[in-house]
């Protein structure tokens, strides 16, 4: 009888998943609001892993998103609220290629026209904006890497994306008139 409530008991967590690992999900607290992104290790491994790298080493503390274009996308994570560019670690391999479409919400990889020239930029779509999706393997069609998706505090992204723009001392257009500051990136610890 014990034998059999137990192996129930396997059965049952395996198929709810409930033995699973939770996907790591991290808060960017920003002078405008805070917001939840759960990031996807299975799809993009490497760019997960590159992403909390730079997380725990604290190195996205007082960046700015730079780069805002409503109905499009915000970027950031790699200028100071100084607007210095930071000094980033080596380029990451493309993981475009993993079945994730850069849609609402999503968190891609922010690159040159190089598809391995990642480094710690980052942008969260504000629309569905197919045209950045992989679709083939030469350096025009391949698209950018999403490795998550914000699942708490879309608000917060559309009202970073809403905020007016123009040129300052680094960018001829596209910035904020009124810097939005990354606070911090934490890792949300499971309980």
């Amino acid at each position: 009888m014990i034998v059999s409530i137990l192996r129930f008991l396997v059965i049952f967590i395996f198929m709810t998943g409930v033995a699973q690992a939770a996907n790591p999900q991290v808060t960017i607290e920003t002078t405008q609001g805070d917001f939840t992104v759960e990031l996807y290790p299975e799809k993009a491994p490497k760019t997960v892993e590159n992403f909390l790298q730079y997380v725990r080493d604290g190195f996205y503390k007082d960046t700015i998103f730079h780069r805002v274009i409503n109905g499009f996308m915000i970027q950031g994570g790699g200028i100071s609220k100084e607007l210095k560019e930071k000094k980033t670690r080596a380029k990451i391999n493309s993981e475009a290629n993993n079945g994730l479409k850069n849609q609402l919400g999503t968190i891609a990889m922010a690159r040159t026209a190089d598809p391995d020239s990642a480094t710690a930029q980052f942008f969260i779509n504000l629309n569905d904006n197919r045209f950045l999706d992989f679709k083939g393997l030469t350096p025009n069609e391949y698209g950018y890497t999403v490795f998550g998706k914000v699942i708490d505090g879309l608000d917060m992204v559309v009202r970073i994306g809403a905020q007016p723009t123009g040129a300052n001392a680094m960018f001829s257009s596209d910035a904020p008139k009124e810097a939005v500051v990354i606070q911090k990136i934490s890792v949300i610890e499971s309980k």
